[in-house]
């Protein structure tokens, strides 16, 4: 078989150590040059360390205004006040300290800083973003989201619907690496950023435009996830345990910007949507309904997959790895300690319908149209049905 063509595109320069965010001063001089003005974007939850880096950055002669209006599944709104505070800086570089909310946030804000219009008007790509954004550098003290690696935002918009911002103006210039900054990540937290960096990897490689270049990427991620993960929840002050999830999830960032995400997604958003679910653990529990789903049209994407989760191949015919995928998938994230039943979130199967009608909806028509299966109204039903009533 001939292989498919492809394209792969760059992604953020990615710097990885141990205590590596004590040169952070030094790399805003490298893309903004001396005294340069800086927007901090920092999780609210994380005060030290923003006074830290604040520290870090004046220490280096550069001025430092703070944001921290930054929620999970952030606002618009939030957006445009954080491009407001960069302007009234002047700032030239923003960077953003914390989860995927926070990068996702000093990404766009950073990116549409030099504009007139709101984060709104930007959104599902519907207009381009403007071409002089300000420079972004991104300092992700979770290992899951790989917002660092992508060129994609995700936000609430007016309408409270959960979209996205894509394009090239939103991939940083630098993704700064540090898994010590991960280490007071509470377990919950580091079990459901890891899973999310797990169905990126696992999506990336499976989906329609999948390509092997980017497979490799993926494969290695999975492996890293599986093999680290467990013992970041379990010693969280494993240093490598939590560096090695950290590159996992750097690099599963860069499979999705270059191939996409599927069904775990579409249905993630909407999960998130309306149970406000937190963005891991969603598409988690809806890569866990689908993943043999999917597998039933594309087997032989779906043992590679099986094989770099540790399922037994050697000797065995691909039906029964595949086979073995789906329970594999779920040993994997019970272990890890992700709450796989969404009753205490107030949701059940009598909400089917309505997680459904919410992955079919236009935001997430991307997600469903990348996915390796063509998903129907009556497909999503049936899976949003296994993962409201899981147990």
């Amino acid at each position: 078989m001939a292989i498919p063509g492809f394209s792969m595109v760059p992604t953020a320069r990615v710097a990885f150590g141990v205590d590596r965010v004590e040169k952070l001063g030094n790399d805003v001089t490298a893309v903004a040059g001396e005294g340069a003005s800086v927007l901090l974007v920092a999780d609210l939850g994380l005060p030290k360390l923003a006074e830290r880096l604040e520290g870090i950055l004046k220490r280096a002669g550069h001025k430092v205004a703070l944001f921290t209006d930054v929620r999970s599944d952030p606002l618009g709104r939030q957006v445009d006040d954080a491009a407001g505070k960069a302007r009234s800086a002047k700032a030239s570089v923003v960077v953003g300290v914390g989860g995927g909310s926070t990068m996702d946030v000093s990404k766009f804000a950073a990116a549409i800083a030099r504009a007139d219009k709101p984060a709104d008007y930007y959104e599902l790509a519907n207009k381009p973003l403007p071409a002089d954004g300000l420079k972004k550098i991104c300092v992700p003290t979770t290992a899951g989201t790989g917002s660092e690696t992508t060129r994609v935002s995700v936000f609430t918009n007016a309408k409270n619907e959960k979209v996205w911002a894509w394009g090239d103006e939103l991939r940083a210039d630098l993704a700064l690496l540090d898994p010590r900054l991960t280490v007071g990540l509470p377990a919950h937290l580091t079990a459901a950023t890891g899973v999310d960096a797990l169905v990126h990897a696992i999506e990336a490689c499976t989906i329609r435009r999948a390509n092997l270049l980017n497979d490799a990427i993926c494969y290695q991620a999975i492996r890293m996830i599986v093999g680290n993960l467990k013992r970041a929840v379990e010693v969280p002050d494993d240093l490598d345990a939590r560096g090695a999830a950290q590159i996992a999830a750097a690099a599963a960032g860069m499979g999705i910007d270059n191939s996409g995400t599927g069904i775990a997604h579409a249905m993630g958003h909407a999960l998130g949507a309306i149970g406000h679910v937190h963005h891991g653990r969603a598409v988690g529990l809806c890569l866990r309904a689908a993943i043999a789903w999917n597998a039933e049209v594309s087997p032989a994407r779906h043992a590679l997959v099986a094989q770099a989760m540790g399922v037994p191949t050697e000797g065995r015919k691909e039906a029964d790895i595949v086979a073995d995928l789906g329970p594999a998938y779920d040993r994997f994230v019970r272990s890890v300690g992700l709450a796989v039943s969404l009753g205490k979130d107030g949701l059940c199967g009598g909400d089917a319908d309505r997680l459904a009608t919410a992955t079919m909806a236009p935001e997430n028509k991307s997600m469903r149209d990348s996915n390796i299966r063509e998903i129907k109204i009556e497909d999503a039903r049936r899976i949003a049905e296994v993962v409201l009533t899981a147990a």
